[in-house]
């Protein structure tokens, strides 16, 4: 099924353990992942695991995902990594980690932005439970004033917004993007779909689609892995053409979210996925989604 397709992995991690720097994996009673244990996911990964991961591929560059490194020191990670991308050639570009409601965030975003490879950061704002939980105002939420300042600061710095939350806060998402116009909002994991109950999907399809109608809005299909099952085919390929369908070809990019996304399935399976679910597309549209999308989005 392999394409001759170059991709763009606009979505991976890479760790180093032993130094605490990685909490929701090291701590001892770290929780368990949304797919379920994270003790596969407990050894070092790095550029040579990612290529053994991608042989089958041709993979023409990666942006790599803010790991959740300890808070203490988001810039760190940016550090860490551009010193790896010097000697592996590996990230091509960095999305890292910024805490929008935190006092030092002009100090965050301004160190963050010193580093060529840096496009972008990533916070995961705080959500309600359950949709029957959603309200608006949160602190630390999208709709959160002191948040929504620290937010305010990314066009001076030249970033933009990598977006991971959960369906039921994508009308909160599309009044962000309305907002700040200015600013190009990514939606990670196309809004975590893991509810594939008729009525779960038709909510996070009316979510998807309150947030497609803002023009400043990209999406990443990518962790759409669900907890007890396998990635396949028969699984995914609804949710993954419903966003194409909504969003349309010229706003998607698809991603690994690997290692994480290990614990569903391999890399082969998941991009050999993708590969099947867009065979009728033309070539065009499938090297945009694939890579022509990532390489505008990112700069590479």
């Amino acid at each position: 099924m392999t394409a001759a397709i170059p991709i763009i992995d606009c979505h991976q991690h890479f760790w180093r353990l032993g130094r605490g720097n990685y909490p929701w994996l090291e701590d001892a009673d770290a929780p368990p992942h949304r797919y379920g244990p994270v003790a596969p996911l407990l050894r070092d990964y790095l550029p040579d695991d990612y290529r053994r991961d991608t042989a089958e591929f041709e993979i023409a560059g990666t942006v790599h995902m803010e790991a959740e490194w300890h808070p203490d020191d988001p810039v760190g990670e940016t550090r860490w990594l551009h010193d790896l991308a010097e000697a592996e050639g590996l990230p091509s570009a960095i999305v890292g980690q910024a805490w929008f409601a935190r006092d030092d965030i002009h100090d965050v975003l301004a160190g963050h932005a010193d580093f060529p490879l840096v496009r972008a950061v990533r916070q995961k704002p705080t959500a309600a439970p359950s949709p029957e939980q959603m309200q608006t105002g949160l602190p630390g939420s999208m709709s959160d004033p002191i948040w929504r300042a620290g937010y305010g600061l990314l066009a001076r710095y030249g970033l933009h917004y990598e977006l991971q939350t959960r369906y039921w806060h994508l009308g909160e998402a599309a009044a962000l993007a309305r907002d700040f116009p200015d600013t190009t909002i990514v939606l990670n994991h196309a809004g975590v779909p893991e509810d594939r109950s008729t009525s779960g999907l038709s909510v996070w399809r009316a979510g998807m689609v309150e947030l497609a109608e803002q023009p400043n809005v990209k999406v990443k299909i990518s962790g759409i892995g669900e907890a007890g099952h396998a990635w396949s085919v028969a699984r995914q390929r609804g949710v993954v053409r419903d966003i194409i369908r909504i969003f349309g070809v010229g706003r998607c990019m698809f991603a690994s979210n690997f290692p994480v996304d290990r614990l569903v399935g391999s890399f082969a399976t998941i991009f050999n996925g993708f590969l099947e679910i867009t065979d009728d597309l033309s070539d065009s549209d499938r090297r945009q989604l694939f890579h022509g999308n990532a390489a505008e989005t990112y700069r590479l």
